[in-house]
């Protein structure tokens, strides 16, 4: 999968060099019915970005061509012919705004189009970001202006009768990755920094670049080559309450949740070439919402699934949870857990996981951990089972516990409670 987008509530997937509409439908018994309709043929294996301005949608390709498709028109599927188009540089980026689509290009230059006519370019319409001549990496749009930002400043914009302006205002951080700026429900994020800056993930909050990565995120960061770090792109959805966004790199996917402030890392589990069974980074490539529904492209063999809260499988392969706590101690002190116990939503059990099963391991350095120890979850209507390990031993300095979960029911993790002796006395 290549992208996606949704435009009038239908969703578009581009996988391989196929562009599809998802369409759906309901059958005489009530079920959903869904149907994928081949648009036309988009070559090249690289992202693209996606705009549409209710009409047309346009899809452009990196260093190559953009396309528009406009299924009201005599040709609902044409390459972009106007030489207009590429005058200014190779276009880049798009996104929509103010009846315009915006590319931004690779001569440090951004163009529009006519007004709501994606097929019409003029090479006189062009713009460029004065505050610092670096180059142009990507393109946002944000309460109506338009930031364009470069690898080392962003720069906001507004539209004056066909005119894009500067309003004065700028931030000294950059864009490192074009793909990874997204908005979310009062802002918009991005991986990038300023002159001389390690990668980190900021968020515009008022007038103010604000970081939301943590250290470790950044640590993470920091280990990706410049050309990876390019390669990122990301993503944002909604559910059950909470407000998600996800920024996927070659090998790693860290997913924000802005309601909690929490950050949590999604990984996969794919059965590779060789028929062995290997962890990768999460595997969607794009994601939208349509129908109600929260749908994904697929990184390994272009599927189109759904983000479901109540299933609890990936592509029929198991999801494994986990999670650990901070590291226990007090004041270096030697503790002995005498009693530990795990409070879940009990009787959870399935057709598919009669006895679902949480794991545990404990470590005394954070480092290495000893053997799983797993205890039941409870079986379908076993609402009072619970999961206690006793006679845990003694840990001289601190602790770290960690707990596993891999049978596919309904995941509830309520709290930890434990009884610890502290040196020589106390619980």
């Amino acid at each position: 999968n290549r992208g996606a987008h949704v435009k009038n509530g239908k969703p578009y997937f581009l996988n391989g060099e196929t562009l599809y509409r998802v369409d759906r439908s309901v059958d005489s018994e009530g079920e959903e019915v869904f149907t994928d309709v081949e648009i036309g043929t988009i070559p090249g294996d690289s992202r693209v970005s996606m705009a549409d301005n209710g009409k047309q949608l346009m899809v452009l390709v990196p260093d190559g061509d953009g396309y528009i498709i406009d299924e009201t028109a005599g040709t609902p599927f044409q390459v972009i012919s106007d030489l207009d188009f590429k005058a200014n540089g190779n276009p880049q980026y798009v996104v929509f705004i103010d009846s315009y689509f915006v590319c931004s290009t690779d001569s440090k230059k951004f163009i529009r189009s006519n007004s709501n006519d994606g097929n019409n370019w003029n090479a006189l319409n062009f713009y460029t970001a004065e505050s610092d001549p670096d180059d142009i990496v990507g393109l946002e749009v944000y309460k109506n202006k338009l930031y364009v930002l470069g690898s080392e400043v962003t720069e906001e914009f507004y539209n004056n009768a066909g005119v894009f302006q500067r309003t004065g205002f700028f931030i000294d951080k950059g864009l490192y990755a074009r793909f990874s700026t997204i908005s979310t429900s009062d802002s918009f994020m991005w991986i990038g920094g300023g002159t001389n800056e390690s990668p980190a993930i900021w968020t515009l909050n008022g007038n103010t670049p604000v970081k939301i990565s943590n250290t470790a995120i950044e640590a993470a960061l920091q280990k990706f080559s410049f050309e990876q770090i390019q390669h990122a792109f990301s993503y944002s959805y909604a559910q059950s309450g909470a407000y998600f966004v996800g920024f996927s790199l070659p090998t790693k996917t860290f997913e924000y949740n802005t309601v909690t402030g929490r950050w949590n890392e999604r990984k996969s589990q794919i059965v590779n070439t060789k028929g062995v069974t290997e962890t990768i980074r999460w595997r969607v490539n794009s994601l939208v919402t349509a129908y109600n529904r929260v749908l994904v492209g697929d990184s390994q063999d272009g599927r189109i699934g759904s983000v479901e809260i109540d299933t609890y499988t990936e592509y029929g392969s198991e999801i494994i949870r986990v999670f650990s706590t901070q590291p226990i101690s007090s004041d270096s002190k030697v503790m002995i857990i005498s009693q530990l116990e795990a409070t879940l939503e009990a009787g959870v059990g399935n057709e598919d996981a009669e006895d679902p099963q949480i794991r545990m391991q404990i470590s005394k350095d954070g480092k290495t951990f000893n053997d799983e120890l797993s205890r039941s979850i409870g079986e379908v209507g076993q609402y009072q089972r619970r999961a206690i390990w006793r006679n845990l031993g003694r840990f001289p300095r601190m602790c770290v516990i960690r707990f596993i979960m891999s049978d596919p029911v309904k995941p509830v993790f309520l709290k930890l409670t434990a009884n610890i002796r502290i040196g020589n006395g106390g619980n």
